[in-house]
């Protein structure tokens, strides 16, 4: 929505206050430098090192520029831009397309699966074509998908493509960037070579650097974390906890399912920590909201029960919506601001 222009970065940015004068939590400012499983501490960048009885990870994604050629540089010049972690690059961004003329591209990608928030890329096609749509009319957006068909709520995003923004969205999978050049503003593809006035080139994703250094970014490629899905805990690494978009599973890298983690985490910590057994079903669900403009949205719900041995299954509730709607627009709200809520007290 702040890339559409229909919110501020003000208007989606919640401070940790409450958590530290609410609920007496201790916010450290500062970076990990490095971890010692072995004696249980984290080291700061600063100096001082925090001791531990158990250790939780939610460092959410690493982008890996070095999956693209030319991508690394040309994200550091400032001159293309991914904006998967919502601050100063989103304003960035933002700031690229009101530049753009009438009549310019916009050139999206979307990383080859997984990679955080499924239907995110789809939604953000929807936001800015909303916002050409009314400002730029004779813009277009060319979306190179890595996947061979969308990730995420196909009915409801081909829908909006259809009827709210007719030929402005050229939809191309099986499309993954292999190459940027931002002297020239192109993005090379298997298949095509496509030229943009702004390019939103993704890249893939893995864990983020502070598991690396705990040791538990551990999957056969070693790009995301294994879990016992029951507690969070990593396989490889004792008494270290990984949640959010760090860790392998069949489980969609949403921000809701993040924060459903964190709180069977938390429970079992809790059981742990009183020499008790955690819970070994716990349930969890997703709900994931996507506006398709700036005043329609439409929503995916799913309740997943962890099964010993098969991790968690979708269970028959839930559901999803084939088209965006008012009401769900509002409901869209209510959830963020519930969910900022529930996070930061």
């Amino acid at each position: 929505l702040v890339l559409g222009g229909h919110r501020t970065m003000a208007e989606i940015t919640t401070p940790y206050d409450n958590l530290v004068r609410r609920h007496g939590v201790r916010l450290v400012r500062d970076t990990v430098a490095r971890v010692d499983p072995a004696k249980k501490v984290a080291v700061l960048a600063s100096g001082p090192t925090i001791a531990y009885d158990k250790l939780i990870l939610s460092p959410g994604i690493e982008l890996v520029f070095d999956s693209i050629q030319g991508l690394k540089a040309a994200h550091e010049s400032g001159q293309i831009l991914q904006a998967w972690k919502a601050g100063p690059e989103t304003a960035a961004l933002r700031r690229q397309l009101e530049a753009m003329p009438d009549g310019g591209v916009f050139v999206m990608s979307v990383p080859i699966a997984p990679y955080r928030c499924p239907p995110g890329p789809y939604e953000r096609a929807c936001t800015v074509a909303n916002y050409f749509k009314k400002a730029k009319p004779k813009s277009k957006i060319i979306l190179l998908d890595g996947n061979p068909d969308l990730a995420s709520k196909k009915a409801l995003f081909t829908d909006a493509w259809s009827t709210l923004y007719a030929g402005m969205i050229d939809y191309r999978p099986n499309n993954a960037p292999f190459a940027v050049n931002a002297a020239t503003m192109t993005v090379t593809t298997e298949f095509d070579e496509v030229k943009g006035d702004v390019l939103n080139v993704v890249p893939r994703q893995r864990a983020g650097e502070v598991c690396e250094m705990a040791g538990v970014r551990n999957d056969a490629n070693g790009i995301w974390c294994v879990v016992n899905l029951a507690t969070f805990e990593s396989n490889a690494v004792p008494n270290v906890h990984i949640i959010g978009d760090s860790i392998l599973s069949n489980l969609p890298k949403s921000g809701h399912m993040a924060t459903n983690h964190a709180k069977v985490c938390a429970a079992a910590i809790v059981e742990l920590l009183a020499g008790r057994q955690p819970d070994p079903v716990p349930v969890i669900a997703n709900t994931c909201y996507s506006a398709t403009s700036d005043t329609t949205s439409g929503y995916v719900a799913t309740v997943f029960r962890h099964e010993p041995g098969k991790g968690y299954v979708a269970q028959p509730e839930g559901g999803a919506t084939s088209k965006g709607d008012e009401l769900n627009f509002a409901y869209n709200e209510s959830w963020a601001k519930n969910i900022w809520a529930q996070m930061l007290g």
